[in-house]
């Protein structure tokens, strides 16, 4: 069993979205975990320095390696295209602007990436403020989404009471889990998205480390799970 579990962590080190994933939740435990450590110092030294330190470096390895990431979006985006005809016209819909949002997400953080790292002289403190709203609202719109599909599933299940076999029903019902999944990362990380906004907009900026932390562990551990249970789709 160990033997398993082992190499089924190397094989998921091996391809991209399994070592992103891997990264993501260290990133955010290292914060979480330095937040925690460092209380209100305003600038923590020693081991909890350390840990913010090392978090901050594996965010900038995750915004480097999106570079590439634009095609495979491209490719998911013309895949979907305008949704299947069959589909609820609201979840169609919402996954179209969804896909748009994060297409545009790409090219605006790496604009701002750029701009910090002196490849273009532009500020980048509106790159990465239009990159984050774009993250933001679509993560807003993924709730949406997951919040229309779970009525129609709850409705389904309603109305095949006592009539769907077992096997029906308890594919329903993962159906039903995997959306509530996905609402809470959502919702985790949009916490952390509005977070990142410009001051001034609802709780922009007034976060601590320790609760940026622990929604993105939060979300970052379910999202680890959903893939292990194959309920990812990318």
């Amino acid at each position: 069993m160990a033997a398993g579990a082992f190499g089924g962590l190397v094989a998921a080190l091996e391809t991209y979205r399994g070592r992103d994933r891997a990264v993501r939740a260290l990133c955010y435990g290292c914060q979480l975990a330095g937040g925690a450590l460092a209380g209100r110092q305003a600038s923590p030294a020693g081991l909890p320095g350390s840990l913010l330190a090392a978090s901050a470096q594996l965010s900038a390895c995750r915004t480097a390696l999106r570079l590439f990431d634009d095609l495979a979006m491209l490719s998911l985006s013309c895949g979907y295209g305008l949704g299947p005809k069959d589909e609820d016209g609201l979840v169609r819909g919402l996954s179209v602007l969804c896909n748009v949002a994060n297409q545009l997400y790409y090219p605006c953080e790496h604009v701002a990436w750029a701009a910090d790292a002196g490849i273009v002289r532009v500020g980048s403190q509106k790159w990465w403020a239009l990159s984050t709203a774009l993250w933001a609202f679509s993560l807003l719109l993924g709730i949406l989404r997951s919040l229309r599909i779970l009525f129609q599933l709850r409705r389904k299940l309603r109305q095949r009471q006592g009539t769907s076999s077992p096997l029906r029903r308890k594919e329903t019902k993962g159906q039903v889990k995997a959306e509530i999944l996905s609402i809470l990362t959502d919702m985790a990380d949009l916490g952390n998205a509005v977070h990142w906004l410009p001051p001034g907009f609802l709780w922009a900026g007034r976060f601590p480390p320790w609760l940026v932390g622990l929604l993105g562990t939060i979300s970052s551990l379910i999202g680890i799970y959903q893939a292990s249970r194959g309920e990812n789709s990318v």
